[in-house]
């Protein structure tokens, strides 16, 4: 018997998460190229210091700022920015509305060490007060047109403060929150604790997306049957899987649908290797593609194949034909 879904096409939302270092504009014009996202958020902007940052700072991160925030497909993408000090943020949130950004997001999840040492990140997360001040702060200072929106986890040490964190947004002001549904402890280790996000979004009145451990359509169901949620933020999932937006949106359509052959996505490799070689020395060849083919590698034999032939390669010519024996295949 097919899934009955209580959202329609138009009011389930699809986005896709930042992850600093993989997720980059590249990778965003070339996966919102395949369809099926509704939004992205960039990687975080770094805010410290007690200082505006200057323009190149937002440009480099979200160059799509050039083109009315969205990328070259039509899709919007939010600025996210992290620190801990609420005007500091609040001042480059303004200077980043003024610059073209249409939404900004807040980091409260990142469980980078280097991030949670220096007042960043899940860190916040220790202390609820000082997360609805930082969202505030930067609720007050942006146009009241420009969406303000939050991604938290769950907690740093442990889950206990779930509720606290998620009142604390939502009460300052924000448009919606994002929940990665592990604490700063879990790490990124399964499972997922979708049961909590279905708490809060019961427990607040802005709109919640859930976020953790979707690499499938079947774990997109089964975090929709366990959230309630209508929005869902795919991160590592649609990094293994490309198309997997679109699956999904095959899934809520209850149509048919072919998954993306390994020949189709050797074919966006080699256009990503075209667009970012140039990017990076020659002793870095590749270093990009083989960040990618280690998630790819979860879902397509093929790509570990392809990972173990070129891991060690430093011709350009040798690399660059390996990517086009795979298209040709």
């Amino acid at each position: 018997m097919a899934a009955t879904y209580h959202h329609t096409r138009e009011n389930m939302q699809l986005i896709m998460a930042p992850m600093e270092g993989v997720i980059d504009h590249h990778m965003r014009d070339l996966l919102t190229g395949l369809g099926g996202l509704d939004g992205c958020v960039t990687e975080f902007v770094r805010v410290s210091n007690s200082r505006v940052l200057p323009r190149r700072a937002f440009h480099k991160l979200c160059p799509e700022l050039n083109h009315q925030g969205l990328t070259r497909h039509g899709v919007p993408v939010k600025l996210q920015l992290l620190g801990g000090d609420p005007q500091t943020l609040a001042d480059n949130a303004a200077y980043a509305a003024s610059l073209g950004a249409h939404a900004i997001d807040l980091n409260f999840g990142c469980p980078a060490k280097t991030v949670n040492n220096s007042n960043g990140g899940a860190s916040l997360l220790q202390y609820p007060e000082l997360v609805y001040q930082i969202v505030a702060a930067v609720r007050r200072q942006v146009p009241a047109e420009i969406p303000v929106s939050a991604k938290i986890r769950l907690g740093y040490h442990d889950r206990s403060a779930y509720l606290d964190n998620a009142h604390a947004v939502a009460a300052a002001g924000a448009s919606e929150l994002t929940v990665h549904a592990r604490s700063k402890a879990d790490g990124y280790k399964p499972p997922a604790y979708w049961d909590y996000i279905q708490r809060i979004r019961e427990a607040v009145t802005i709109p919640v997306v859930a976020n953790g451990e979707i690499w499938t359509v079947a774990d997109w169901r089964a975090c929709y049957e366990k959230t309630g949620c209508s929005a869902f933020m795919l991160g590592r999932g649609i990094l293994a899987r490309p198309d997997l937006a679109l699956a999904i949106r095959a899934e809520i359509e209850q149509k048919p649908y072919k998954p993306m052959t390994w020949q189709n996505v050797s074919g966006l490799l080699l256009d990503y290797h075209v667009n970012t070689r140039h990017l990076y020395p020659p002793r870095f060849l590749g270093n990009k593609i083989k960040q990618w083919l280690a998630y790819l590698r979860l879902t397509y034999a093929e790509a570990d194949d392809l990972f173990h032939a070129i891991k060690r390669e430093k011709d350009a010519a040798v690399f660059e034909q390996a990517l086009l024996t795979e298209v040709a295949a």
